[in-house]
């Protein structure tokens, strides 16, 4: 099915107002740790296919997606195969892939070692979820507590606790607040500019932190958010006709990656006793992944393997209207907006080594 410029364009537009990146990549992580399990919040990087079945656009229960994924099967996740929350178990020796917290296939036994609640094209901003229907960092908490309900009905209330109280928490979220909600859509460019936006985006993640510490959590890494301006869906919408990365849309996700960093090792670590609150920065190695390419054995960073790589992400990048790169292994994102496997696991090869000490 052929697209004219202007239809594709819009579809382009609505869909990545729609939802968004990613912004993480991974981290952590060492197998002689004593983490009992691993917990993810936030948005697509680490949705495991919980928006599968919610009424939304923002899905990819479809193919091509899981492309490389056991049996070639379409799960849910924002990629070709593995996300940054399954190569984390694995590297952990927890197990080799995380569940949806709502998989209706879900088994009783990863309740004890850890499920997703992420949903793709949330963020810290509830706006941004409300605008595409998705489940806001809010629900998402509220569906962590129910979990606690379940896990101490499946094994007592004191090993439960001990669970959640040496589990590892990842967040991540703050990329589609800034490249859907303030800039594509650009509805809260009428209330704030970008550094009282990113005041907001922090105050939100620091409550969100609160609350999840309120339930049990004491380890919780926090992805910074990755230089959205070089994605390819931005560079296609505001890149010029070099499709060059957006400076300006870079320049703001740094702003809030300091603000939330600061937060993190000031004032919520004085108000959340025995906690350990890691800022994980994806915004360098990703940045490093897109300007020295060869480095890593990539051949094309500035577009996706699916359909022409420039717009295609969520609906548009369907086995009707868009083909697949042979070889996803030499392009460091699946679709406009998300990495494929191998981009996910050369950042979190790197962060484990990283931070995986600040969490002991």
């Amino acid at each position: 099915m052929l697209y004219s410029c202007s239809s594709l364009l819009f579809s382009l537009h609505y869909v990545m107002f729609l939802y968004l990146l990613c912004e993480g990549k991974t981290q952590l992580l060492s197998k002689n740790s004593t983490i009992k399990a691993v917990f993810a919040f936030g948005d697509s990087i680490v949705d495991q296919g919980n928006n599968n079945n919610i009424t939304t656009i923002v899905k990819c229960n479809f193919s091509p997606y899981g492309k490389d994924f056991v049996d070639g099967k379409a799960t849910g996740r924002f990629t070709n195969a593995k996300t940054p929350a399954d190569l984390i178990v694995e590297e952990l020796g927890i197990k080799e892939l995380m569940p949806a917290y709502r998989d209706p296939n879900l088994q009783v036994e990863d309740l004890k070692t850890g499920v997703s609640f992420a949903s793709g094209a949330s963020g810290y901003d509830p706006q941004t979820a409300s605008i595409v229907s998705v489940i806001p960092l809010s629900t998402q908490l509220n569906y962590f507590e129910e979990y606690i309900g379940k896990l101490k009905g499946l094994v007592g209330e004191k090993e439960a606790n001990k669970i959640v109280n040496n589990s590892l928490y990842l967040v991540v979220a703050g990329s589609n607040d800034l490249a859907n909600t303030y800039y594509t859509i650009g509805l809260r460019q009428k209330q704030y500019d970008i550094d009282s936006y990113t005041d907001l985006m922090v105050d939100k993640a620091e409550d969100f932190i609160q609350e999840l510490y309120k339930l049990g959590a004491r380890k919780i890494g926090v992805f910074g958010i990755p230089p959205i301006g070089c994605m390819p869906c931005q560079r296609t919408l505001s890149g010029g006709l070099g499709r060059l990365c957006v400076e300006e849309h870079n320049q703001a996700a740094q702003l809030a990656n300091t603000k939330i960093s600061l937060a993190l090792n000031g004032s919520l670590s004085k108000k959340l006793p025995q906690s350990k609150l890691v800022f994980i920065d994806i915004y360098d190695p990703m940045l490093d992944l897109i300007l020295n390419p060869q480095k890593y054995g990539f051949e094309v960073v500035d577009k996706g393997c699916c359909g022409t790589g420039n717009i295609e992400v969520v609906i548009l990048c369907n086995r009707y209207m868009s083909s697949t790169c042979e070889d996803g292994s030499k392009y460091l994102f699946w679709d406009s907006y998300h990495p494929t496997e191998r981009g996910y696991r050369i950042l979190v090869d790197q962060m484990i080594k990283k931070y995986i000490n600040r969490f002991m």
